[in-house]
């Protein structure tokens, strides 16, 4: 049993407020919170445990990035460059760029290259904070090499950070494939090889105009329902494909990025409690100007997530606490929906409830900040100010 002590904790407890504890404590046993609350009313059973000092940190549950891409070869700043001299992330696509041109930087790297690559990556978000971390494959796009990616993604939970895998196969037609309709029927059949071999949580598709259709993306939701395994969707990024409703009437965990999001599908996401997660890294970088609908999100009461979306291409940051701050600049969240975007929210937008609050039964993941409020984590950006990151109790320094 260890007890820390003596920091101000930022517990997110309720749907609402920073839940600000002055001195507080957390009592952690088995890697799980057993207590948590005022120095000053600690319980019996704290005697006797290890005492960790505070000495007055800020201390907020860990970070939970819910939208990565983190496994792939090669990269793409080449296309960075031509975005700036006014090609669209569309016409790169089209041109042969774009995922395509990652999926034959993947398809050649052996998994030992992706996943030293990969380590690097996963290493700069744990060290800003991150303790669960999801990783999405889709730069195969054979069964091949997706499931080599997934291997990847498994391995780096050796990094000390919760890892959940999301097949994303359906991600864009790949060269050898002439006809959307095929490469899906392919995509349902290796769905049940891939979850045979303990590869993946749950299922991503690609909802758009240079991708697949609701209708191809609703016959990869069905074989993922079959199988038992959550799904979840790139749904209207770049336009209204009504994917978001599509992805609710199949219960989705999450529909992703979320410009073009209609009413329809902000009133079915709320039906459905399925979270929006937004990105503002690819929206960055894309130089877009539509903004998801964050007002009709609140209102309808749909919980709102923040991830990097760590890729190549649209969103090559690794830095989850610019992500608050873009959070706030860009799409206009408070510093406190931000923080919850990236802990609480975000742990459910992973099906996931046993994280992303320092409430007593939650797992003891927390991080501890040079800071005296949260709302420092997103007003401040260029800098580090995490003192020490705790996964399951175990101290794992930043």
């Amino acid at each position: 049993m260890k007890l820390w002590r003596g920091g101000r904790l930022a517990t997110l407890a309720g749907e609402r407020g920073w839940g600000l504890v002055d001195d507080g404590a957390l009592l952690v046993d088995g890697g799980r919170l057993l207590w948590v609350g005022p120095s000053a009313e600690l319980p019996e059973q704290a005697a006797g445990a290890e005492v960790v000092e505070l000495g007055g940190a800020l201390v907020t549950p860990g970070l939970v990035d819910c939208h990565t891409h983190l496994v792939y070869g090669g990269n793409r700043a080449d296309e960075f460059e031509r975005r700036l001299h006014g090609e669209s992330y569309a016409d790169i696509a089209k041109a042969g760029g774009g995922i395509r041109s990652t999926v034959a930087a993947t398809r050649a790297a052996s998994e030992a290259e992706l996943l030293a690559a990969a380590r690097k990556r996963a290493l700069a978000l744990v060290h800003e904070g991150v303790t669960t971390l999801e990783v999405k494959s889709g730069y195969g796009l054979d069964l091949a090499t997706e499931a080599r990616m997934l291997r990847v993604a498994r391995r780096l939970a050796e990094l000390g950070v919760d890892v959940r895998t999301t097949c994303l196969a359906a991600h864009a037609l790949p060269p050898e494939f002439s006809a959307a309709d095929d490469y899906i029927d392919a995509v349902c059949a290796w769905l049940p090889r891939l979850q045979a071999e303990g590869l993946v949580d749950a299922v991503d598709a690609f909802c758009e105009h240079i991708a697949f259709s609701p209708a191809q993306v609703a016959r990869v939701f069905d074989t993922a329902r079959r199988l038992g395994l959550p799904v979840k969707l790139h749904a209207e990024q770049l336009s209204d494909q009504g994917g978001a409703a599509l992805a609710a009437s199949c219960g989705a965990l999450s529909c992703d990025h979320l410009e073009y999001l209609s009413p329809a599908g902000v009133h079915a996401m709320a039906q459905a409690g399925t979270v929006a997660v937004l990105l503002p890294g690819a929206f960055y970088a894309l130089k877009e100007t539509r903004l998801p609908p964050v007002e009709a999100l609140r209102e309808a009461g749909v919980p709102i997530a923040i991830a990097t979306d760590h890729n190549p291409g649209s969103s090559p940051t690794l830095s989850p606490l610019l992500m608050l701050n873009m959070a706030c600049v860009l799409f206009g969240l408070t510093p406190e929906e931000a923080l919850r975007g990236m802990t609480v929210n975000g742990a459910r937008a992973l099906g996931l409830r046993d994280r992303g609050q320092l409430v007593a039964g939650q797992r003891a993941d927390f991080c501890i900040w040079d800071g005296g409020h949260p709302r420092e984590l997103a007003a401040c950006f260029g800098h580090n100010p995490l003192i020490e990151r705790v996964s399951q109790g175990v101290q794992g320094g930043p």
